[in-house]
């Protein structure tokens, strides 16, 4: 069970137990991630909305667990370092992301995982709450093929409490990101 954000500030409640934690919810949504995300979604499409879970979606199980859906549609946001800087890739949440194939992709030798405060300054976002979209600084983007198993995909919206759902389709058009096998 899950609050739906609304865009007009409405909230819809699935499941009335979670009444009293509505202030703890619109927390969530006014901290600044969670304002960057929802902005560029509605940029893109008025109808993408936040939903904020009742239990973390901080990994890729918790968030499955959370939204009962399989583990390989969550959309795992992970930042990795590169000699020239940082790249984004979006990975299927069963699925583990190869460096080797990303640095035969981008044609670099060394790559390796972003660290927590790297992760923070570049995308804004702590770790467990990575959203592919809404970033501080503008970062490449590879989106893994194995996605595409799933029309509907989630993704972290700046919080480890809350996600959005997106088709896969509209996944790569809000991301600007790059199809590509990295798993």
């Amino acid at each position: 069970a899950f609050l739906t954000y609304i865009n007009k500030n409405w909230f819809k409640i699935i499941n009335s137990q979670f009444i009293t934690i509505i202030s703890w919810m619109e927390n969530i949504l006014e901290k600044e991630s969670g304002k960057r995300v929802i902005k560029v979604l509605n940029e893109f499409d008025q109808n993408l909305e936040v939903l904020i879970l009742k239990s973390s979606a901080k990994t890729a199980d918790d968030a499955a667990f959370s939204l009962n859906c399989k583990v390989g549609a969550i959309v795992k946001s992970l930042l990795l370092r590169t000699e020239n800087g940082f790249i984004l890739c979006l990975v299927s949440g069963d699925k583990r992301c190869s460096l080797n194939k990303i640095k035969k992709i981008i044609n670099i030798k060394d790559v390796s995982m972003a660290n927590a405060d790297e992760v923070k300054s570049q995308t804004g976002f702590s770790i467990g709450g990575v959203s592919p979209i809404a970033h501080l600084k503008k970062t490449p983007i590879l989106i893994d093929l194995s996605l595409s198993r799933f029309e509907n995909v989630y993704a972290a919206a700046g919080h480890p409490y809350s996600i959005f759902k997106i088709t896969y389709e509209q996944l790569i058009k809000i991301t600007k990101g790059k199809e590509e096998d990295i798993v």
